[in-house]
């Protein structure tokens, strides 16, 4: 994966974007926030408006975007964030940023790979050193992470974030978890829908509280800090973020996969079967199978339903292949469905790596030309067939266990 990316992917866009005369530039999600956090944080200036626009795309992209080019991207690299993003990246605004982004880089290497001991301990999975050596070396080697790092995406560090909050509800240190998740919420298009369905598994356990005044208390913090820092700053975020979602497209993988009004519907028709789900496992324990299945379920639906089509955001799916990898042997004697499920699964998963084996193996015989005409090819399954969709077949089957082994409503009432 590390050679197809650096070896064919990236000189083949390289080639395209000369072509097309489309500016490159850095090409770091990081970038444009954490410049944003600079100018406010060092020089008082407004993240937000068109001054620091179009500073930021003349370092993220090595010169203004020309709207009326062709070529240009539609990206306009806006700092699209809530202002408490730059209590983050406070430390590193006096730095040069060729040193913080290699820092980050790595920090996004070990937070990826801390997020899948998190995820196991969530799932309650302790295999052996051997797989877990492989499953460390399978999630730093798939393409989504392996993205996340070269884009120096935060969305990365969020979904290590969100595997932190949930570690830490299971090891029942619930105010930590709402504070963990409170500063996750840099994205939060990432993590209301988890949020949602954490605060309705509080009000249904009012013993479980301390998530809740962790996650306000953390809130108040940052919502307060940032209004002192920049005051009005929230309209100006909304206003940014709308124009954001204009420019970048905002359409979710449903919308993409079928059409933006048969997409809106299957959402709709994803968000109900969650809330049923929700509602039913809204008792469960955190320290029980059932709420590890939540947990993935939610997460996986939300990188279905966001206004979003990026690969690095699938790393957000781990747990739920976590779960379907440790029960593989009891969904495989579930029956036809669930087998077909599971292989098509396995399939999707393998692919990017089967094909980049296939691209790497090209290279030794054939141009660089030739190879790099392939490029789409271990990503084919991201677009066509999206590992978070397959993902739902197989664990539906777990979904459907928890919801039998699960006490009915009236039970619970009674």
């Amino acid at each position: 994966m590390w050679f197809y990316v650096n070896h064919i992917l990236v000189p083949y866009q390289r080639r395209d974007a000369e072509a097309h005369e489309r500016p490159r530039g850095n090409l770091s999600d990081l970038y444009p926030r954490w410049l944003g956090a600079r100018e406010l944080l060092l020089h008082h200036r407004n993240p937000y408006s068109p001054e620091i626009t179009r500073e930021i795309q003349i370092g993220y992209y090595g010169r203004e975007l020309d709207l009326s080019r062709p070529g240009d991207p539609r990206d306009l690299q806006g700092f699209a964030y809530p202002v408490y993003v730059a209590f983050l990246l406070g430390p590193t605004v006096g730095l040069p940023f060729g040193i913080v982004g290699i820092g980050f880089q790595w920090l996004l290497v070990i937070a990826t790979a801390a997020s899948v001991l998190l995820w196991l301990k969530v799932v309650e999975w302790r295999p052996r050193a051997s797989v877990l050596i492989i499953l460390l070396v399978l999630t730093l080697g798939s393409f989504a992470a392996f993205q996340g790092f070269k884009l120096q995406q935060l969305s990365v560090l969020v979904a290590a974030l969100i595997a932190a909050a949930s570690a830490l509800l299971v090891s029942d240190h619930l105010f930590a978890a709402g504070a963990v998740l409170a500063v996750a919420t840099i994205k939060p298009q990432l993590v209301l829908p988890i949020l949602l369905c954490l605060l309705l598994w509080t009000v249904s356990d009012w013993r479980r509280q301390r998530f809740v005044w962790g996650f306000a208390v953390t809130m108040a913090v940052l919502l307060v800090g940032s209004e002192i820092l920049l005051p009005g700053w929230f309209g100006k975020f909304l206003s940014a973020a709308r124009d954001y979602r204009r420019y970048a497209g905002g359409m979710s993988m449903l919308d993409v996969l079928l059409s933006p009004p048969l997409g809106r519907t299957a959402t709709g028709v994803a968000v109900l079967a969650v809330a049923l789900v929700g509602w039913r496992l809204r008792k469960a324990e955190s320290r029980s199978p059932a709420f590890a299945i939540l947990v993935a379920l939610v997460l996986a639906v939300t990188v279905i339903i966001i206004p979003m089509f990026a690969p690095y955001n699938y790393l957000l799916v781990l747990p739920a292949v976590l779960l379907i990898a440790r029960d593989w042997r009891a969904l495989w004697d579930r029956g036809r469905l669930s087998r077909v499920g599971l292989l098509l699964a396995a399939a999707v998963l393998a692919w990017p790596w089967l094909a980049a084996l296939g691209l790497a193996t090209a290279s030794l015989l054939l141009s660089a030309n030739a190879v790099q005409r392939g490029w789409w090819l271990p990503l084919y399954t991201s677009a066509k067939i999206p590992i978070p969709l397959v993902c739902l077949v197989p664990l539906s089957f777990l979904v459907a266990k928890a919801w039998r082994g699960h006490p009915g409503l009236m039970a619970s009432q009674g």
